[in-house]
């Protein structure tokens, strides 16, 4: 996603490359596999770099996710008890998700743009990218609100955790 985005990641040699700077205590959220919680980072300032980046990535994960639905078959392989959506079902899933997480920051979006309408689709992202760009403080935008850089790294991650899905369960 790092290459999509046009960024470059330091050179890793090893595990042993990473350091873990912070956990924090997961919930019912965490349990199913959804980030639920804020680290420390996405609530600190932001400087105009760093926002761009988060922008930049979570842009990145969007514009995979397209790429998946575009080339998956309509009909999906059924989960193991049988269930699951179909491609279409799902990405209208997603767009809804995005439609109330940039409600969590401040965001306006009347209902979820329709899956067959990019121009819709991309108005409602870029105003969550130019939200996430321009936010300086780290603080929610609203009470019982989201920080823009959790509220990316939750966008990028439901995004990009159908994307597996749908490349996984396609036939």
């Amino acid at each position: 996603m790092a290459v999509t985005a046009g960024l470059r990641l330091p050179a890793v040699k090893g595990i042993e490359s990473f350091r873990v700077i912070e956990e924090v205590k997961g919930d019912a959220t965490t349990e199913f596999g959804a980030p639920s919680t804020a680290a420390t980072v996405e609530i600190q300032p932001a400087t105009a770099k760093e926002a761009d980046r988060v922008a930049t990535l979570l842009d990145a994960a969007w514009a995979a996710l397209d790429d998946v639905v575009a080339a998956a078959p309509a009909h999906l392989r059924k989960g193991p008890r049988g269930g699951g959506r179909d491609r279409d079902a799902m990405y209208e899933h997603v767009l809804g998700a995005e439609q109330a997480y940039a409600g969590k920051v401040g965001v306006r979006a009347q209902h979820p743009p329709p899956a067959d309408d990019p121009a819709a689709i991309r108005a409602v992202r870029e105003a969550i990218l130019s939200m996430i760009r321009s936010d300086r403080s780290g603080a929610p935008a609203r009470e019982r609100g989201w920080s823009p850089r959790y509220c990316a790294r939750r966008l990028a991650w439901h995004a990009l955790d159908h994307a597996w899905e749908i490349q996984d369960r396609s036939v």
